[in-house]
C-alpha cells in the first residue's frame, strides 16, 4: 500500500535476544545487510504484518516472541532517485514505516531464512545495538537511529528485569 505522498506503508523489525544483541541480515545475493521490514497488503492490520514479515524473511512465528515496544509515529525514509521506479503506480518514493521491538523468547535454531518462496537474507548474526546504524546504508541511517533511540531505553528496562531475576553465581 502506498499513501498520498507516494511512500509505502510498512513495519520495520528489531529482534532482540536476552544478551541485548539484535538480529542483523544480510539481503540474499547482496553485501546489505539490514533488519526485517516489509509493506502492509491491503487491508491488513499493522500487527498482522508484523507476524506475517517475521515468518517470511526470518521463519519465526507470533509464539517465538514477544513484544516489547511499537513506534509512537511513523517513521519515513526517501529512496534515492536511482531507486525510485517511475514506470511504477502509483510511483514509491519511500517507506513509512512502524517499527517494532521483539524479544526472541524461543531458541535461536527457530530463525530459518530459507523457509519460504523467495529468502530475503541469506546469512545473520547477532550484533550489539548500536552497530546497525553505523552499517545500514545511508539513506536508512535516520530512520535507524530513531528507532534505537526510542527503544534503547526499553531494551535496557527489559535488561535490567532479566539480570535482576538471573540467579547469584559464586
Amino acid at each position: 500500500m502506498i499513501d498520498e505522498d507516494g511512500f509505502r506503508l510498512n513495519v520495520g523489525i528489531i529482534l532482540a535476544n536476552k544478551q541485548k544483541k539484535l538480529f542483523w541480515g544480510k539481503r540474499v545475493g547482496q553485501d546489505a545487510w539490514q533488519f526485517p521490514q516489509g509493506g502492509l497488503n491491503e487491508n491488513e492490520e499493522v500487527e498482522e504484518t508484523l507476524f506475517r514479515e517475521l515468518n517470511e524473511e526470518i521463519g519465526l512465528k507470533a509464539k517465538d516472541v514477544s513484544i516489547l515496544a511499537c513506534s509512537k509515529s511513523w517513521l519515513k525514509y526517501r529512496l534515492p532517485k536511482r531507486l525510485i521506479r517511475l514506470d511504477s503506480t502509483p510511483v514509491c518514493v519511500g517507506q513509512k514505516q512502524k517499527w517494532f521491538l521483539l524479544m526472541l523468547e524461543s531458541d535461536a535454531k527457530s530463525i530459518k531464512l530459507d523457509d519460504c518462496v523467495k529468502p530475503e537474507f541469506d546469512d545473520w548474526r547477532w550484533v550489539n545495538f548500536w552497530f546497525p546504524l553505523h552499517q545500514v546504508v545511508a539513506f536508512k541511517r535516520e530512520v535507524y537511529r530513531q528507532a534505537l533511540l526510542e527503544f534503547y531505553p526499553v531494551i535496557n528496562e527489559k535488561r535490567k528485569k532479566i539480570f535482576m531475576l538471573d540467579p547469584i553465581v559464586k
